[in-house]
């Protein structure tokens, strides 16, 4: 962090670029829910099911991210337990974008190579019980960090206030440690799933004699499952971009780290909408008028959705 060391108006404009951009993306992802929750017939498609999940994932983490670079300029000094919380939800949330990815592959995998058996496999129920498991998994990394601390320091740290950030926290050796560790398993077994049902998709539409356009969109959106876990994956390598552009360019140390954080926090949660949204031509049509005031009431007839 380099607030400290920002005059006022530099800060002001940072904070200014930074709320301004959650507010656009947030109203565009907003956009997306409104669609999702005044028209029913979604809510029994589980592929819009975990879909609107990673946008109101999306959502939490702009606002989280935006909320924690706010408070350095505003709040230098935060109290431990808050920053804490704060830090819990956005670990949880960071890892739920990767799992989710991994079980919209999985919807898609299913759907084409198994259609038989992707009404019984793929219930709302299911669907809902896996987003669960998706918090709880996720969850997991984030409360042992705190119990690191728990371990290494006295229960009176959280009565501390420090600048909140997670090297701040969460700098041991042990919290590298869980990080190499878990990330590394995590993200290692959401690429396996986007490898294994990217092929055995690409296998059915070679195979396939009648629903070629369905397997050729079920790749492609697998395809851009593992895009944007590319992107989301910028988060992990900032420290090393960050190390080699402030080598080249040290008198540019703050506009650098400004720029890295908002390519790595900011920007990318904007994928899901454009990725995925722009792209399923039912919903964003539907998008498309409530961008434009009109029709906001309009409901989509259930046979306008396909499985």
């Amino acid at each position: 962090m380099n607030s400290s060391r920002d005059p006022f108006e530099e800060a002001f404009m940072k904070n200014l670029i930074t709320v301004g951009l959650g507010v656009i993306i947030t109203y565009i992802n907003g956009i997306f829910v409104i669609v999702f929750f005044k028209n029913p017939v979604f809510y029994t498609n589980t592929r819009y099911i975990l879909y609107i999940h990673l946008v109101i994932n999306d959502i939490l983490m702009l606002f989280l991210s935006v909320t924690l670079h706010v408070l350095v300029y505003t709040v230098p000094l935060l109290n431990v337990t808050v920053c804490s919380f704060l830090l819990l939800f956005a670990t949880t949330t960071t890892g739920n974008t990767a799992l989710n990815l991994a079980g919209m592959a999985l919807e898609r995998y299913i759907a084409i190579c198994k259609p038989l058996h992707h009404p019984q496999l793929c219930t709302v129920k299911r669907t809902y019980i896996l987003i669960s498991l998706i918090w709880l998994v996720s969850s997991v990394p984030a409360l042992t960090d705190i119990i690191i601390v728990l371990v290494n320091e006295p229960i009176s740290i959280f009565s501390n206030s420090i600048i909140c950030y997670s090297k701040s926290l969460f700098g041991t050796n042990q919290h590298l440690l869980r990080v190499i560790c878990v990330e590394t398993m995590f993200l290692s077994c959401v690429w396996m799933t986007l490898i294994f049902t990217y092929f055995r998709v690409l296998q059915a539409a070679k195979a396939a004699t009648s629903d070629q356009v369905s397997a050729r969109k079920a790749r492609n959106t697998i395809l851009l499952h593992g895009l944007q876990l590319l992107l989301c994956m910028l988060g992990y390598v900032t420290p090393l971009i960050n190390y080699i552009f402030l080598a080249l360019f040290p008198k540019y140390r703050s506009t650098i780290l400004f720029s890295t954080y908002l390519l790595s926090n900011v920007i990318p949660r904007l994928l899901s909408a454009v990725i995925y949204g722009f792209r399923d031509q039912k919903m964003f049509r539907y998008v498309r008028m409530y961008l434009t005031c009109s029709l906001f009431f309009t409901k989509i007839e259930p046979n306008e959705v396909q499985p």
